[in-house]
């Protein structure tokens, strides 16, 4: 099947034709029929399927074929969990609908509103927001819903695992009852489908690669090292294997913050983004590691949601996550769009607990390695729990102070 099937517009399929997409994803393939519908939809899909896309490009379609009614007011709301992601994801509508007469806009704290305000007064067809700001705005009575067409929750489960919940419902409370609901998960947990509930009726429900499968061209491995040698196993992996960039996972600010120093003493020019740096730093590094200016970007699993890129190769795990979900969130950066990607996560003695939890959501052993001169002293064992039968996942909790 070709987007040219899917009945987009000839403006539509020519970006996206421009941006090197000729075949859609799974998810796109049975969400865009829908979304053109204008039926109400639910759908997982895990990071790197192409979900955004899947929403974005039947939107675009059916606003150029029914133009607004008043001019200047939002028709299509998009709420993201993170700044990063509302930058991602209004990026990637701009480029879908460059082409088309509509106007996109990004939205989010940490930066000055006025700027924001200015934007929504000269008009804007669709807002990408984080629910704060949003509701910052509305408060201030910079912001009207009532034009708005389509409702769209993006990362439904991240939301509510940043307790965004009440804040959605408040938004939800505030506008039109007539207007189509998207919502959009990795996971189709009892909390996500509670807060389905709450928005939305009616809806056809997709799901694709429920089983928290990685993507199959994602080659994954696990090296055993003792946790006082990982900074030093890095740095070799980086300059014995000539690595042109990776993402690096950490779990905590003050962790990615002597990460960056141990690198740069050894040489190797690397960057944190956490959230504790400011938005213009963050979003200033995000584009220095999306153009390839910056090569070795840090980041916590929070701060780095919203990172996008088709080229990506390397995604390196030097904290392993509690939670088996974040595993298949932060290795989804890379293999991206069919492309083929590389997955490095460092384990030691104390990672055995989060090993077993991974490797039991994914129904499969990680292939180990060990590198010489960094075998460890204490010895990882071998998991069991990759064939036991899965067990019901307890609600996740993150600490934003400490990530």
């Amino acid at each position: 099947m070709l987007f040219s099937t899917l009945k987009l517009s000839d403006p539509i399929v020519k970006a996206v034709t421009e941006l090197g997409y000729q075949t859609p994803t799974p998810i796109q393939e049975q969400a865009i029929p829908v979304i053109l519908a204008g039926k109400n939809l639910i759908a997982a899909a895990q990071t790197g399927t192409g979900k955004t896309a899947g929403f974005a490009l039947p939107i675009l379609q059916n606003l150029i074929d029914a133009p607004a009614v008043r001019a200047k007011r939002i028709r299509v709301l998009i709420l993201t969990p993170t700044r990063e992601l509302a930058i991602q994801v209004e990026n990637n509508i701009a480029q879908y609908g460059k082409h088309l007469p509509l106007k996109s806009m990004a939205m989010y704290g940490g930066v000055d509103s006025e700027p924001q305000k200015q934007r929504l007064i000269e008009g804007v067809d669709i807002l990408v927001s984080t629910p704060g700001r949003l509701l910052d705005m509305y408060t201030r009575r910079a912001i009207h819903f009532d034009e708005i067409e389509v409702l769209v929750i993006d990362e439904a489960d991240r939301m509510l695992d940043m307790g965004f919940l009440p804040d959605i419902n408040k938004i939800v409370e505030r506008l039109p009852l007539q207007r189509q609901n998207l919502l959009f998960s990795a996971t189709l947990s009892d909390q996500v489908r509670f807060l389905a509930k709450t928005a939305i009726t009616d809806a056809v429900e997709i799901a694709i690669s429920p089983d928290y499968k990685t993507a199959p061209q994602i080659e994954q491995c696990l090296i055993s090292v003792d946790k006082d040698n990982k900074s030093a196993l890095l740095s070799h992996l980086i300059n014995e294997n000539q690595w042109q960039q990776a993402l690096i996972f950490i779990e905590t600010k003050r962790g990615a913050a002597k990460l960056v120093s141990q690198l740069e003493k050894r040489g190797i020019k690397a960057e944190a983004i956490h959230s504790g740096r400011s938005q213009a730093v963050r979003t200033q590094l995000l584009a220095d590691f999306k153009s390839g200016q910056l090569k070795f970007l840090v980041a916590t699993g929070i701060a780095a949601r919203g990172i996008d890129i088709d080229s990506l190769s390397r995604v390196v795990n030097y904290d392993l996550p509690d939670e088996a979900d974040d595993y298949v969130h932060r290795i989804g950066r890379t293999g991206r769009a069919g492309a083929s990607g590389e997955a490095i996560s460092f384990v030691s003695r104390d990672d055995f607990r989060n090993l077993c939890a991974i490797e039991n959501r994914l129904g499969e052993f990680i292939t180990r390695k060990e590198i010489a001169g960094f075998e460890p002293k204490l010895v990882v064992p071998a998991s069991n729990a990759a064939h036991a039968p899965k067990k019901p996942q307890k609600p996740r909790r993150h600490n934003a102070k400490g990530k």
